[in-house]
């Protein structure tokens, strides 16, 4: 088991974001949760990262190490847990390069770098062409393809990421989402939250739904697809 959450509660002041939130991901999985906006699902990215606060009583563990006795920083550096936020964050006066260059600075295994940095480049050829190009002056789905690929140089166990898909045509979106299989293919574990819920099914092998801060349904892919509610409520159907 790569990931298990229990009893996650998360409030900010007093209005309560998640109610006991509970779920798995194992090793080597692609997985998603989708909602609406404002259901919780970047609160509960935020929490498994350690960025904010949880509530006592909330348990999670990454491989059987208790996630809360870790800062945030160390949630990568030890952990290999690392997460690309909703709206990417990019540094836009650093080039490409020099972007995923500093995703790497905890790192000590020089040589294992270079060959994580060729395994980008050939992941993401875009990034490959446009190296010293300034972050800022890339298109908003080379922005999420420089993201990607630095979370990947900084903690390749897991990859959590928020909305992937917001704001990009769908063309770069499937291309992005594809590149997302090939690093899981690479041996990374991702973890995603999505509103694009027809994006999610296809990519991911299992899948929960998050409603005002609950979880209301679960199960893989496949059989969700056929799903009535789903259907009616996220699909159009």
């Amino acid at each position: 088991m790569f990931l298990s959450v229990e009893n996650l509660h998360v409030s900010y002041e007093k209005i309560r974001a998640l109610h006991g939130i509970g779920f798995q991901v194992e090793e080597g999985e692609i997985v998603s949760i989708v909602g609406a906006n404002g259901a919780g699902k970047s609160t509960l990215l935020r929490a498994i990262s350690r960025l904010i606060p949880v509530e006592p009583g909330s348990r999670m563990t990454c491989r059987g190490k208790d996630l809360l006795r870790y800062p945030p920083e160390k949630v990568v550096s030890e952990l290999g847990i690392s997460h690309v936020p909703e709206g990417r964050h990019i540094f836009d006066n650093l080039t490409v390069l020099e972007n995923l260059r500093l995703a790497t600075f905890a790192r000590k295994d020089k040589k294992a770098i270079e060959q994580d940095l060729k395994l980008v480049f050939s992941i993401f050829p875009r990034l490959d062409e446009r190296q010293r190009q300034k972050g800022g002056t890339l298109s908003g789905g080379e922005q999420q393809m420089l993201a990607v690929g630095r979370a990947f140089l900084s903690g390749r166990g897991a990859m959590l990421l928020d909305e992937p898909s917001m704001g990009l045509a769908p063309l770069l979106m499937m291309s992005v989402f594809q590149s997302l299989l090939q690093i899981n293919h690479e041996g990374t574990t991702i973890l995603l939250v999505e509103q694009n819920v027809r994006i999610a099914l296809q990519f991911s092998k299992r899948l929960y739904v998050l409603q005002n801060g609950y979880l209301v349904m679960e199960g893989y892919s496949a059989d969700l697809s056929g799903d009535p509610e789903i259907k009616r409520t996220y699909l159009g159907g």
